[in-house]
């Protein structure tokens, strides 16, 4: 199968490139490598995928003309829709550009499909957009209409955007609502990533609030969602892909200083603006309708990333 990715240079992206080189589709990448981490890093990532075959089109999905240029030099049959401005804390201080990119991104991703005639989607969502619901596990069928960030909100937006073009346009477009992907890679912003700097560093590691716990979903399991998700697309759905696990922050600290060898020093603070208190993810219907399972547990998928981290800052440690 011939399939663009869109943000294939990122975290999940470049992993799924590499997964589906492997399984002998056709892997195009359009990506601007836009400056929320180091294009270095981007390019890295990018590198394995790029050897093996993939080829790269440099744009921004928001330049309507250079996105319909590339999906037509493409000539894809699906599109993976992940190119998003990410992060729920930064997206409260520049709420503006996080519309921007994510929605109206997302605008011109549907248009240049729907004028080159790509019928089959499938578009990053995120677990963001259940915000303020407190019942758990989250399902599919629950009610989204009040994300706790900005970010949250664009996420949702793209959900009903993708349900529009589905409506209108008769396109195929399946929806994923990712819960806290982590592993080698992964941003530099993220949690577990950050945790892993300030551990080394002999830093202690802040922890906001009381009780917080989150969802892991390591990133082979996120790409196992995706991939099964992209031979199925057919008419509009919304998954959960996630681990069907909630981990305590305190946890996740535990299992990595581990991984890293160190002992922690923990700080305790207040909650931050655009928090939720937890995320599970129901994942009954990816599992009955994809037979998608969660596979790696939390300490395997940690351990994995303590490796990746170590290989690319040095296994010295205060």
């Amino acid at each position: 199968m011939r399939i663009l990715i869109t943000g294939g240079a990122g975290f999940i992206g470049s992993h799924l490139a590499e997964a589906l080189l492997a399984r002998g589709d056709q892997v195009a990448v359009v990506d601007c490598f836009e400056p929320f981490y180091a294009e270095e890093a981007k390019r890295r990532n990018l590198a394995p995928a790029l050897a093996a075959g993939a080829t790269l089109i440099e744009a921004d999905i928001r330049d309507a003309g250079a996105l319909l240029g590339a999906v037509r030099s493409a000539g894809p049959e699906l599109v993976v829709h992940l190119a998003a401005r990410p992060g729920v804390g930064p997206s409260l201080e520049q709420p503006g550009l996080y519309v921007d990119l994510n929605v109206a991104g997302t605008v011109s991703v549907l248009e240049a499909c729907r004028q080159a005639g790509v019928a089959r989607l499938v578009v990053a969502s995120s677990s963001s957009v259940y915000g303020l619901n407190r019942s758990v596990p989250f399902k599919e069928t629950d009610r989204t209409a009040s994300p706790a960030s900005p970010y949250g909100a664009t996420k949702a937006a793209t959900e009903l955007l993708c349900h529009t073009y589905a409506h209108l346009h008769g396109q195929d477009i399946t929806c994923l609502r990712f819960f806290t992907v982590y592993g080698p890679r992964q941003r530099p912003d993220m949690a577990i990533h950050k945790f892993a700097r300030l551990l080394t560093a002999g830093e202690p590691v802040k922890l906001y609030g009381t009780g917080s716990a989150r969802d892991y979903t390591y990133v082979s399991d996120a790409v196992d969602g995706v991939v099964r998700s992209l031979d199925r697309v057919d008419g509009f759905r919304l998954y959960n892909i996630g681990s069907g696990r909630r981990i305590e922050l305190e946890t996740v600290v535990e299992e990595l200083s581990k991984a890293l060898g160190v002992r922690p020093r923990i700080e305790r603070e207040g909650w931050q603006p655009g928090d939720v208190v937890q995320t599970l993810a129901d994942i009954e219907l990816a599992r009955a309708e994809l037979g998608y399972e969660a596979a790696v547990p939390f300490s395997e998928g940690v351990r994995q990333f303590a490796a990746w981290f170590l290989a690319q800052h040095g296994s010295t440690v205060r």
